[in-house]
């Protein structure tokens, strides 16, 4: 098996009382784990594509044999998506930014409750499941949202953070309230890997 289910980096119930510790053994056990099936069954048809890692299958999609180019499109960026949206996440975590990316969001969007306030409103009117992103574009921080498992890899640009709003990330506690989940979900917020990732993200080609 070339991919392999990454370990949550904290306990089920870490994240409680702002996501709830079913919610995260059905999320990371069951979704992540069937988007790692699914992608290595893809690769077991083009044994040569298992040397790459996700994130290089996914940000040259064209490259991809068409006959499994949607299913590494939709898995491959469940399982980089994911992978993602574990590590940006901590016990005890949230608050305001620190660092690097602190500054940053202050210079782009005026302060942390205005960049927030836009995330979330944008990330609550994606349509159906998808994601929130926030990306450096040409010098500056910007919000955009994709569809299903679409990564900003795809595009050209590494995701500093991403918010899950498909409704298995949520359901059980918040029901159909998108926008209670988005704002709980800032109280998980791990701000010292989000600076990694923008770091990353601003040298990223």
């Amino acid at each position: 098996m070339a991919y392999e289910l990454p370990a949550l980096p904290y306990d089920y119930a870490g994240l409680e009382p702002h996501i709830d510790e079913a919610t995260m053994k059905l999320h990371h056990d069951k979704h992540h784990q069937t988007y790692v099936t699914n992608l290595n069954g893809a690769i077991e048809k083009h044994p040569a594509l298992g040397s790459k890692s996700p994130e290089e299958l996914i940000k040259d999609l064209a490259a991809i044999p068409e006959d499994i180019r949607k299913v590494v499109q939709n898995n491959g960026g469940g399982h980089v998506n994911h992978t993602m949206f574990w590590q940006i996440m901590k016990p005890a975590g949230g608050g305001a930014p620190t660092g690097a990316i602190a500054d940053q969001i202050t210079k782009d969007f005026g302060d942390f409750e205005a960049f927030k306030k836009q995330f979330n409103e944008a990330t609550a009117k994606q349509f159906g499941s998808g994601w929130g992103w926030l990306i450096f574009k040409g010098g500056k921080l910007e919000i955009v949202t994709s569809a299903n498992q679409d990564n900003p890899i795809s595009q050209g640009f590494y995701p500093i953070l991403g918010n899950d709003v498909w409704e298995h990330a949520y359901y059980l506690k918040y029901n159909n309230r998108r926008p209670d989940y988005l704002a709980a979900w800032w109280n998980t917020v791990n701000w010292d890997e989000i600076n990694k990732r923008f770091a990353t993200a601003q040298s990223y080609k």
